[in-house]
């Protein structure tokens, strides 16, 4: 079974080439490339001119994707009283204080991300070692820290997604679906890559954008065409 796999991988490699791709035809060729029986999760890797271990070279926020994630997200709400109440309103999948400390506590994880309101993180803050390391942590600066619990909840149904440079100076962003259309693959990927090119460290220097792959879970990376910077859907002349 594995060197069937790998027959694949290596005929979706032949058909992808040495090519470095428009976003349009990068996710076009994508698509033809995928053979999974499941619909894979599209990522963007953007290979950055950053070194993250200074302080002042750090990447990491939030951006909204227009045509969604295609994933759903299960969303955690520390809050009490009336925040409790509008959150339940609003959609959020787990609510509660001490109950839902002592589920994360026992390792218990039903959920993909995780706001809290501003007078629950002393209690919050106590998680942090184990929300930290698998992302979950909520973080004013991420929105997921707020007292406008309803908005954060839309935002994280809706499709906003998190980038962060890792230490190699590469940030890993999911993007959608290979069930997507190229186009709004293409949009969702141009939304991504804006935001990134405006929030450049002022200290990052030579060359910011090094490189640009996308790839489905199956498969091999398309490189794409960093230089280009709008009209992300629209056919390269």
């Amino acid at each position: 079974m594995s060197q069937k796999r790998s027959k694949k991988y290596q005929a979706a490699l032949e058909l992808i080439g040495e090519e470095t791709y428009a976003p349009l035809a990068a996710f076009a060729k994508l698509k033809e490339v995928s053979t999974a029986n499941f619909d894979e999760t599209v990522t963007a890797d953007f290979r950055l001119g950053i070194d993250t271990r200074q302080a002042d070279q750090q990447l990491r926020g939030t951006v909204s994707l227009p045509n969604g994630s295609g994933k759903e997200v299960r969303v955690a709400v520390f809050a009490e009283g009336e925040a409790a109440r509008v959150a339940e309103e609003a959609g959020a999948d787990i609510v509660g204080t001490e109950e839902l400390m002592a589920q994360v506590q026992a390792g218990e994880f039903n959920f993909d991300a995780a706001v809290a309101t501003p007078d629950q993180m002393g209690k919050v803050g106590r998680l942090g070692k184990i929300l930290g390391p698998r992302g979950l942590m909520p973080n004013p600066k991420l929105g997921t820290v707020t007292n406008d619990v309803a908005k954060a909840i839309k935002e994280l149904k809706g499709g906003r997604v998190e980038y962060r440079a890792d230490r190699y100076g590469i940030a890993h962003v999911l993007i959608g679906k290979v069930s997507f259309d190229a186009e709004k693959l293409a949009e969702n990927y141009g939304a991504v890559y804006d935001e990134i090119l405006r929030m450049k460290p002022s200290a990052a220097k030579g060359k910011y954008v090094k490189s640009i792959t996308v790839s489905g879970t199956m498969t091999p990376g398309v490189p794409v065409d960093s230089a280009v910077t709008r009209n992300y859907a629209e056919n390269a002349e």
